[in-house]
């Protein structure tokens, strides 16, 4: 069952989701946004997606998915902060799990130093466990799953598909404006790597976009404009969907 830990892994801004849910006012979707995703995303959201096996309730669970600049990072922490989400990264997991030097950090950091990517059991197994070590009732997975292998591994360990998927869709124009722009020191902010980063996000992220959206789970969010017109969209999304 879901443990009442704080979990170490999960970012600080989170707070006690509504009790109440609204069921009577319908969704508002945008035009990309299949038909199918409006009735599901709120029966999923305001039944709490239902329980567990064991009979405790299980989270409900957001992938919240867009290229490498599409401010996702940004977005989830302020939904995090305004709407009681836990908010995880498969990337600082995996940074948190090395820092400790584990025997399995130390397999991690071996792993990517040797530039291969870290098996999707890994990563998986570590979300799981950030989970499991919250009390959260909500949880964004920021950035996760990256391909059809994680997805599937996600789905396998988990025992459970995600409530809702959130896709911040941006013009690769935009996000290498972006990324070009921002300045973290990050190595990989140059132009070469950045449309290499961008052809990988096209070539693995978009099938599992496709797939979720034929299960009539996507939420597609317009990534242009500036931080507060995209949290706009954000946050009237949320807002529909809680009271």
């Amino acid at each position: 069952m879901w443990r009442r830990q704080v979990g170490a892994l999960l970012l600080r801004h989170r707070s006690t989701p509504s009790s109440t849910l609204r069921h009577h006012l319908p969704l508002p979707v945008p035009d990309q946004s299949p038909p199918l995703a409006s009735n599901l995303l709120l029966r999923l959201f305001t039944s709490q997606s239902g329980e567990g096996g064991d009979g405790a309730t299980k989270p409900f669970i957001a992938f919240v998915l867009g290229g490498p600049g599409s401010g996702k990072g940004t977005q989830c922490v302020r939904i995090a902060s305004d709407f009681g989400f836990a908010h995880l990264s498969a990337g600082d997991l995996l940074r948190s799990e090395i820092s400790t030097g584990s025997e399995k950090g130390e397999l991690i950091l071996n792993i990517i130093k040797e530039g291969k990517i870290v098996p999707s059991e890994i990563t998986v197994e570590l979300i799981r466990k950030a989970m499991e070590s919250s009390d959260a009732k909500r949880v964004l997975i920021d950035g996760f799953p990256r391909c059809e292998e994680n997805r599937i591994a996600f789905e396998r360990i988990t025992g459970t598909e995600p409530d809702l998927v959130i896709f911040f869709d941006c013009p690769e124009d935009e996000m290498v404006k972006r990324l070009l722009g921002r300045n973290q020191g990050r190595v990989d902010d140059n132009i070469e790597t950045i449309k290499k980063r961008l052809k990988v996000f096209e070539s693995l992220n978009i099938p599992v976009v496709d797939y979720y959206t034929s299960r009539g789970k996507v939420h597609k969010i317009n990534a242009t404009g500036t931080e507060e017109e995209i949290f706009g969209a954000v946050h009237k999304l949320f807002s529909s969907l809680s009271s």
